[in-house]
C-alpha cells in the first residue's frame, strides 16, 4: 500500500468568522503544537508531558494540553480530575468552560479521549459547535502539547498527524525502544512521517541515553524510515516518585532534583527549537486535521518489525 499523505486533497470548509475565531483561540503565528506519542505503556509519557507544560508555563507560556487519555491522565499528575470531555462540547451538553480544567498557573488541561475517537463521525452540526466553543475561547495559547494515545483505532493519534513536531518518549528499556522503533516504522510508512524527535526517559546516565537514541537514528536512517532528532533524556530519580505521591509535578514539588532540572532543559529547548516555512500554516493544517483528517483515511495495518 503506498505512503498515504495527511495533506494531499485536504481542503479547508471553514467560512471566515470561524478561522477568525480560531486564530484569536491560538493567538500569534509562532504557536507550536507538539504531539508526544510512546510505543508502549509504561514510559512515563505522560508524567514527562505535564512536567513540560508546567516548566513552560513558568517561562510565561500559556500551555493548552490536548489529554487523549482516559486513565493516568495529565490531569491527575496535577492532583486534579476530569469531569467531561470534548465531546460533551461537540455535543452542546457543556460550555468549553466546563470541561476545561485548570491544573497550574498557565496550563490548562483539555480532556479530549472520547472526541478523538469520534472526529471521523462528527455531523455538521458538532463540527460548528466545536468551532463554535474553540473560537470563542479566552485566552490564547502560546503551545499546545498533545499527550496522544497509544491505542488509537486509527494506530496513531490524528491529532499528532498534524503537528509541526512529534516527540516519541521511550524508556531505556529493550522492549521500550523496540516498540518505539515499531511506532516510528509505522507512522512513517502508513502516513509518511519523516522525521521524529526521541526523548529517553527513566535511564541511568546520559551517554546511555546518546547511545540509545543514536543506535534507533542510524537504524530508522539506514532502514529509510524517517529522521531522529534527539531532544535528550529524563534520569531514573526517587524525586518523580515522590512528586507523584504528593500528586504534582516533579519541576514544582522537588525543582532541585536532577530529573527537575532535565525537564527544565529540555522544555526550554523546546521553546527554542527553530520554525521551518511550513509552520506558517501550522494552526491551518491543525484545524483542518481536526475536523477533516480522521474522515478522509482508512486504518492501516502495518507490521511493523
Amino acid at each position: 500500500m503506498p505512503a498515504w499523505q495527511p495533506w494531499v486533497g485536504v481542503v479547508a470548509e471553514f467560512n471566515g468568522d470561524q478561522a477568525a475565531g480560531l486564530r484569536r483561540l491560538f493567538g500569534q503565528e509562532s504557536l507550536r503544537v507538539i504531539t508526544f506519542a510512546a510505543g508502549s505503556e509504561g514510559v512515563g509519557k505522560t508524567v514527562t508531558v505535564a512536567n513540560i507544560a508546567a516548566a513552560m508555563a513558568r517561562h510565561g507560556k500559556e500551555v493548552l494540553v490536548l489529554d487523549e487519555n482516559t486513565a493516568g491522565n495529565i490531569a491527575s499528575v496535577f492532583g486534579a480530575s476530569a469531569k467531561y470531555d470534548l465531546f460533551h462540547v461537540v455535543n452542546r451538553d457543556r460550555r468549553l468552560s466546563e470541561v476545561l480544567v485548570h491544573v497550574a498557573p498557565g496550563v490548562r488541561v483539555l480532556p479530549a479521549a472520547r472526541a478523538v475517537q469520534k472526529l471521523g463521525k462528527l455531523e455538521r452540526g458538532q463540527q460548528d459547535a466545536l468551532l463554535e466553543a474553540l473560537g470563542s475561547m479566552a485566552h490564547p495559547a502560546d503551545v499546545i502539547l498533545v499527550d496522544a494515545s497509544i491505542d488509537h483505532p486509527l494506530g496513531f493519534s490524528p491529532l499528532g498527524l498534524a503537528t509541526q513536531e512529534t516527540v516519541v518518549v521511550a524508556a531505556a528499556t529493550g522492549a521500550a525502544i523496540t516498540d518505539a522503533y515499531a511506532l516510528i516504522k509505522k507512522v512513517s510508512l502508513g502516513y509518511a512521517r519523516r522525521h521524529f524527535r526521541i526523548l529517553v526517559n527513566k535511564v541511568k546516565a546520559a551517554d546511555d541515553a546518546a547511545a540509545i537514541h543514536a543506535n534507533l537514528a542510524q537504524l530508522a536512517r539506514q532502514r529509510g524510515v524517517a529522521r531522529l532528532d534527539y531532544v535528550g533524556h529524563v534520569p531514573m530519580d526517587d524525586a518523580l516518585r515522590h512528586a507523584a505521591k504528593l500528586c504534582q509535578p516533579v519541576v514544582a514539588a522537588y525543582p532541585e532534583s536532577a530529573a527537575a532540572a532535565a525537564l527544565r532543559g529540555i522544555a526550554s529547548d523546546m521553546l527554542n527549537w527553530p520554525t521551518v516555512a511550513s509552520d506558517a500554516g501550522g494552526l491551518e493544517h491543525f484545524v483542518q486535521q481536526l475536523l477533516h483528517l480522521s474522515q478522509r483515511i482508512d486504518p492501516v495495518t502495518i507490521h511493523a518489525g
